[in-house]
């Protein structure tokens, strides 16, 4: 009976794909067959090693494994008994993942050469969310060459073949037992060519640092964090390889009047005493560059909230907008005249708790509250 593939590893079934390749990488340097020559065991111990990792590595082999096991893997499941020594992706792969850098080659996929992805942040104000804009920036970045094309060599000649790989960009090695194995070719770094006259304005490398001028479209409705893809705005690649991306990231400045949620906008505004005792209205301005008219009933009380529909920020890339929400703030009168306390004071004489029916029922409850310890 086939041992469990996280057993052969010896990690938990929730191990991550960092606690896998962490605990493959120590079993396969202990029992490689060039360090226990002659030992079957060992050997035997190695594939296991392998195929467990093979099968746990693949998100869909491993998601297949957890349910049915082995099974999984038979009757032509993934292959057939998980990837073994001859499958594509198999040892060849696993090996150099492991002693790639210490023979001073990389993985495969390494050698083409493609330049970096390159990040640029910016603020955007609310309107501008709001609206959108086609903003203008200033990206410094690897670009090609003019003068050589990209190629790296000096304009009027061509790198030529490797002479170590033989234009394949890989070369095999011996490690000393039965294995041969293949890695990215130390004098191309896995390019096929090399070059004899490197360019003189780029030293060689195909590619120059100088600064673009780009025009980037900010939709309607992005939020904070917004990010946005620009396909092969990026770094130039390496020698003629293909460019990187570049990532806009967005982050919204701080509004004096609305804070955002979502799609829906909220405002403070403060109102006098007087406009919530005996009613009235007022504007406010929103972001479409209109005003919207608040009317406030009688008796408002501080911390009401009116919805105004479909006056909030559109949802991107759908024809839907939020709402604004206006919650007013109560503002208590300061720095009264003697004829205003005067009228206050007998607007208090004359108050019952019809007037305040809130704290009178508050103070009330309180009352008996504190009367119910007496007893």
């Amino acid at each position: 009976m086939k041992a469990d593939y996280y057993e052969t590893l010896g990690v938990q079934k929730g191990a991550d794909e960092k606690e896998l390749k962490v605990a493959f990488r120590k079993l396969a340097m202990q029992y490689h067959p060039d360090r226990n020559p002659g030992d079957h065991e060992a050997e035997k111990k190695f594939k296991d090693i392998n195929e467990a990792y093979e099968a746990l590595k693949d998100p869909q082999k491993r998601a297949a494994y957890d349910r049915f096991g082995h099974a999984a893997f038979e009757q032509g499941g993934f292959g057939g008994g998980g990837a073994g020594f001859g499958q594509a992706g198999g040892f060849a792969d696993i090996f150099e993942d492991i002693f790639g850098e210490m023979m001073g080659g990389r993985r495969r996929g390494g050698a083409n050469n493609r330049g970096a992805d390159l990040r640029y942040n910016m603020e955007v104000t609310l309107e501008e969310a709001f609206a959108g804009k086609t903003a203008q920036i200033r990206v410094p970045s690897s670009m090609a060459c003019d003068e050589c094309a990209g190629s790296g060599a000096r304009p009027g000649t061509q790198p030529v073949t490797c002479s170590m790989c033989g234009g394949a960009g890989r070369v095999r090695a011996q490690t000393g037992g039965f294995f041969s194995v293949e890695r990215t070719c130390p004098q191309c770094q896995g390019r096929g060519q090399t070059i004899q006259d490197p360019c003189r304005k780029c030293a060689g490398q195909g590619r120059v640092t100088e600064e673009r001028a780009l025009s980037v479209n900010i939709p309607s409705g992005i939020e904070d964090g917004t990010r946005i893809r620009l396909a092969g705005e990026g770094e130039a690649g390496l020698r003629g390889g293909p460019s990187g991306d570049l990532y806009i990231f967005l982050s919204l400045k701080p509004h004096e009047f609305f804070q955002r949620d979502g799609a829906d906008l909220y405002c403070k505004v403060p109102i006098s005493m007087t406009t919530a005792a005996l009613g009235g209205a007022f504007e406010v301005a929103t972001l479409d560059g209109t005003q919207t008219r608040v009317k406030v009933p009688e008796g408002t009380q501080h911390g009401r909230q009116f919805r105004m529909k479909g006056k909030g920020m559109p949802i991107l890339r759908q024809n839907q907008v939020g709402d604004l929400y206006i919650q007013v703030a109560v503002e208590t009168p300061q720095s009264l005249s003697k004829r205003q306390r005067e009228l206050l004071e007998e607007f208090e004489e004359l108050s019952s708790t019809a007037n305040s029916p809130q704290s009178s029922g508050f103070f009330s409850r309180m009352k008996d509250f504190f009367e119910s310890f007496g007893n």
